[in-house]
């Protein structure tokens, strides 16, 4: 398996990083975990597409596996696979901010990722994916990690997505608004979304997977 040299493998980082427990015995940011941490993450040294998402919602958390939701399902629409293609860890990595469900809060709407976790595991998932050729980042906080400084906030960042996609970097970044059924407000409001970006988006999906 290829790594990048002096760096663990994907598989042994992932295997560590599922039994972390840092978020509920040593937090650093705020209370700990209210429930027993599931980790999920999804990947391989072959993985050509990475889906970087926030955290596992509640489905997920009980199942564990990733956007095993109706998110799960519209953002599989967007991206033109199906289960089979989208749960291929040799060619589709999935790593969340959060590897952990967050828990919900007052209004019953998923806690924001618990920041210990990209802190310490992010920086060496991605060393052990060497070949990626394309990371859509799903969210604010991915796009704030991934691309930084957010112009605009979420909205502004996905418009530019043309130009995100665009800059010389290796692997390419594609900013993408969360599937949840939340935003669905967002996608009327922004209807050039599905009639500009996601043909583009499916295109590239397909390419990078055929390569």
């Amino acid at each position: 398996m290829r790594h990048l040299r002096g760096m663990p493998a994907f598989d042994d980082t992932a295997a560590r990083l599922r039994a972390c427990r840092l978020c509920r015995d040593s937090p650093l940011y705020g209370p700990p975990l209210p429930q027993e941490p599931r980790p999920i993450v999804q990947g391989s040294a072959t993985a050509r597409l990475c889906i970087a998402s926030q955290a596992p919602g509640t489905r997920a958390h009980r199942t564990g596996q990733p956007f095993t939701d109706p998110s799960g399902v519209r953002l599989r629409s967007w991206l033109g696979l199906d289960e089979a293609q989208f749960y291929d860890a040799a060619r589709v990595a999935i790593v969340p901010m959060g590897s952990c469900f967050p828990g919900l809060d007052a209004k019953g709407g998923d806690r924001p990722p618990r920041r210990e976790c990209a802190e310490r595991w992010r920086a060496e998932l991605f060393s052990g994916l060497p070949d990626l050729e394309l990371i859509l980042v799903i969210g604010q906080y991915a796009q704030g990690w991934h691309l930084g400084r957010m112009e605009g906030g979420l909205t502004g960042t996905v418009r530019r997505w043309r130009e995100i996609l665009a800059e010389p970097r290796r692997p390419r970044v594609l900013p993408l608004p969360h599937p949840s059924w939340r935003n669905n407000g967002w996608l009327k409001r922004e209807p050039w979304f599905e009639a500009e970006l996601l043909p583009v988006l499916r295109a590239e999906v397909a390419r990078v997977l055929a390569e």
